[in-house]
């Protein structure tokens, strides 16, 4: 994607094929798709380790482990957001581009969550039994982790925008977004923990809906911001 044919393209087709040029790159390198997954798996597996082989005891415990680990994965993907983009150039481009850099960057965060939180909410279920989790409790999982994950890339995403042009930037970034994952953390478990309760979990996830609109509409703004000042300082 260059400067110059940005001006005959609508702002739709540009955010289209900006997502598409990330999600292209997501699908030619596996292990950025696969490592999410196998990070949740071999955490989720060593709890009953550490914890125990009581059934009862991990089953009250699930909702928080799954989260947990949830947001630890989604923390160790969000420093590799921007990171190509900035090293061959493509952000540059991006701020000369004729469209709002704010949105175009929307359309990768959008294809990096799709390959990412997306596909790990839809497994969750997997390892949700792994740690005995209640079965009618799935579907709030699930739906959970579908809102807080796409929340969490957000957010991420802002902190990523940030520390782009740092070296070694991964505890800044931490410190960064940690505190602002928090909320989507309570929320997202105590949603878990009602369903496992049969109780009203509903209020829950819509709180977490919630906190996703108001990441759509403020994160965009503020990871265009962060990447025009990240650019500048490096």
């Amino acid at each position: 994607m260059s400067a110059s044919d940005q001006p005959s393209l609508s702002l739709g087709a540009s955010f289209f094929r900006q997502f598409l040029r990330h999600g292209k790159a997501l699908a030619a390198s596996p292990a950025d798709l696969l490592n999410p997954l196998l990070f949740f798996f071999m955490v989720v597996t060593l709890f009953p380790l550490g914890l125990g082989p009581d059934p009862e005891r991990l089953s009250q415990m699930a909702p928080g482990i799954l989260w947990v680990v949830a947001l630890l994965a989604s923390l160790m993907v969000s420093g590799k957001l921007f990171a190509s983009d900035f090293e061959d150039g493509s952000l540059e481009q991006l701020c000369l581009a004729q469209h709002p850099l704010a949105i175009l960057a929307l359309a990768e965060v959008l294809a990096h969550w799709l390959g990412t939180g997306f596909l790990l909410a839809l497994v969750s279920p997997v390892f949700a039994l792994m740690v005995g989790l209640p079965i009618q409790a799935l579907p709030v999982l699930v739906i959970s982790l579908l809102l807080g994950s796409l929340c969490l890339t957000l957010i991420g995403a802002v902190g990523s925008a940030l520390t782009v042009s740092i070296r070694r930037g991964g505890l800044l970034l931490s410190l960064i977004i940690i505190p602002l994952h928090v909320p989507v953390l309570i929320f997202g478990s105590t949603a878990v923990v009602e369903a496992t309760r049969d109780g009203n979990a509903v209020s829950w996830l819509a709180l977490l809906a919630a906190l996703v609109l108001a990441s759509l509409a403020l994160a965009p703004l503020a990871i265009g911001a962060a990447l025009r000042i990240s650019l500048d300082n490096g």
